[in-house]
């Protein structure tokens, strides 16, 4: 079921929920996506596997996929791509959903650990870091190869540039632990492109308000089951960043998929998906 979701005065999100298809149906799971990514960079093949036992939602941030994109530089930040998420729940009347989060995501999954953690019932959290806490020592950044390529985000290219483009982006963030299948990622961004209806890079989120993303120390207060999956081979979050946010964290669990980058693969999804509905037998709902 798809439906567009009115987060923000001017703000529509394209959102979908996935039912379950299993004879027993948990709570719902969100898949909150990295940046300047679509709700469809979430592989379908995951998506029905843990549609096996949750109904899972997926959407389009704000400036991604058929959600409304900006015409002038972006006026909201992280705060406000996470009440998106909320927004997205609310439209479902989903009280309450096991939460993931990827990359961009995962910063906006902390956000609502602290801010909404009465509508989480566990996290998980992957290819991302831990909020910055002032004073603190800082942790290794994105590879010189792929800031290379976002420093190319933006630059003008045709349709099949574009398209060759993301392939090669997929590339570099996949690393090489992990086989990398070209046509997989290439089929993709052609659905992705298909389903937004343009074909130029969404580039808006890394223009956007950073602020708010120094709650780092924080982070220690959360109760919520929380589950950190460490991609080792993570060219915009190598290690120890996965580690440094299960500290943050305090009471996290941390599990590692051997050879994982910073992309879902068809060799990582079947860890990954076990890992997830692991965690999600963690918690129930306490309220309809």
């Amino acid at each position: 079921m798809e439906r567009f979701v009115d987060a923000a005065p001017g703000v529509s999100l394209w959102a979908e929920y996935v039912p379950a298809t299993g004879p027993v149906a948990g709570a719902p799971i969100l898949l909150v996506m990295g940046a300047n990514a679509s709700g469809l960079a979430w592989p379908d093949e995951l998506v029905a596997a843990l549609a096996e036992h949750h109904p899972v939602i997926r959407y389009d941030h704000r400036d991604t996929g058929r959600s409304t994109w900006s015409e002038d530089e972006p006026d909201y930040g992280p705060a406000d791509l996470a009440a998106d998420a909320v927004a997205v729940l609310d439209a479902f009347d989903v009280p309450q959903s096991h939460v993931v989060g990827m990359s961009m995501g995962g910063f906006l999954v902390q956000l609502l650990l602290l801010d909404h953690a009465d509508r989480l019932l566990t996290a998980t959290l992957f290819c991302t870091g831990p909020m910055a806490t002032p004073g603190a020592e800082p942790l290794p950044g994105p590879s010189e190869a792929l800031l290379r390529m976002w420093g190319e985000l933006d630059d003008p290219r045709d349709a099949e540039g574009e398209l060759a483009w993301r392939v090669e982006h997929w590339r570099v963030l996949n690393g090489t632990g992990t086989p990398f299948d070209p046509a997989e990622f290439r089929a993709r961004e052609e659905r992705i492109i298909a389903h937004t209806g343009r074909v130029e890079a969404p580039t808006a989120h890394a223009r956007m308000i950073a602020d708010g993303l120094d709650r780092g120390a924080e982070l220690a207060s959360v109760d919520v089951p929380v589950l950190v999956i460490e991609a080792p081979e993570d060219p915009a979050f190598p290690p120890p960043n996965h580690g440094a946010l299960v500290r943050a964290l305090g009471a996290a669990r941390l599990v590692r998929i051997p050879g994982m980058g910073h992309a879902i693969n068809r060799t990582v999804i079947p860890p990954l998906a076990a890992a997830i509905l692991t965690q999600t037998q963690q918690r129930t709902p306490t309220r309809a």
